[in-house]
């Protein structure tokens, strides 16, 4: 059977997340159930990570495998069709090598969290990003996240229902980018990059090093937290709704 490889875009906002579950809206169903129209069987398809309820995508992604051999262009146009009016986007196809796969061909995940500083309600920006009311200082969030660089025992900052065999991960990158916007309000997202991440692994990031940018706790209190291997350590888990799966990356990338 041909295999695909999917980019997917998505607001996380009306699912229960990327993984199907019985009688609950996923994004994996909802593209499964699309397949279904275009090659009437059962579907199960991979994907490169399992986003909670309420975490959004720009660049996940999945492969299926079909009956008949798709020009790729025409199957992302077949499935966005199917998938209306459900907030999921095919944004690219690609045919690609029978062993590949979309999990385990991977060599980088990259996450992107969005956080907006700014006391009157945001509407358009509603469920997109994590609202704060109160400044934070950057130079101390960057110090924080430098603390967590690199390869560590991050028991601290997964999830107590993380399914993981090892706590041990390598972090390449978690950067603090301050971003202009046009209501004056502090924007500062987070780009998180490593090859894979534990559960909950970025919302416990950005959580805690929200508490270091607002001086309630210091970088060191990061280093503290990380070297516990508790995770009653951890700080504030933040809201997922910030979230996005920016992109992930392959040896050779399917979709160039």
């Amino acid at each position: 059977m041909p295999r695909f490889a999917l980019k997917i875009e998505y607001d996380g906002a009306p699912f229960v997340g990327w993984q199907r579950q019985r009688a609950l809206t996923s994004v994996q169903g909802a593209i499964e159930a699309a397949l279904v129209k275009l090659d009437p069987r059962d579907h199960t398809i991979a994907a490169a990570g399992r986003t909670d309820a309420g975490v959004h995508a720009l660049g996940q992604v999945a492969h299926c495998d079909l009956a008949k051999d798709w020009d790729p262009f025409r199957l992302s146009e077949a499935l966005n069709y199917h998938l209306k009016p459900l907030p999921v986007s095919i944004i690219a196809c690609a045919r690609v090598a029978d062993d590949w796969h979309a999990r385990f061909s991977a060599t980088e995940r990259r996450y992107l969290f969005r956080l907006v500083s700014r006391r009157a309600p945001l509407v358009l920006e509603a469920g997109k990003v994590w609202q704060i009311g109160h400044d934070l200082d950057t130079g101390a969030l960057q110090a924080g996240a430098d603390r967590l660089l690199g390869r560590h025992d991050f028991t601290t900052f997964r999830s107590s229902i993380c399914q993981a065999d090892s706590p041990l991960r390598t972090l390449d990158e978690l950067r603090v980018e301050t971003v202009p916007r046009r209501d004056g309000a502090q924007e500062i997202n987070f780009h998180v990059r490593a090859r894979s991440f534990l559960h909950n692994q970025v919302r416990s990031f950005v959580g805690t090093l929200e508490r270091v940018g607002a001086g309630a706790w210091s970088p060191d209190d990061v280093t503290a937290a990380l070297q516990a291997r508790n995770r009653a350590a951890c700080g504030p888990v933040c809201p997922p709704h910030g979230l996005y799966l920016a992109g992930v990356t392959y040896p050779d990338d399917p979709f160039d």
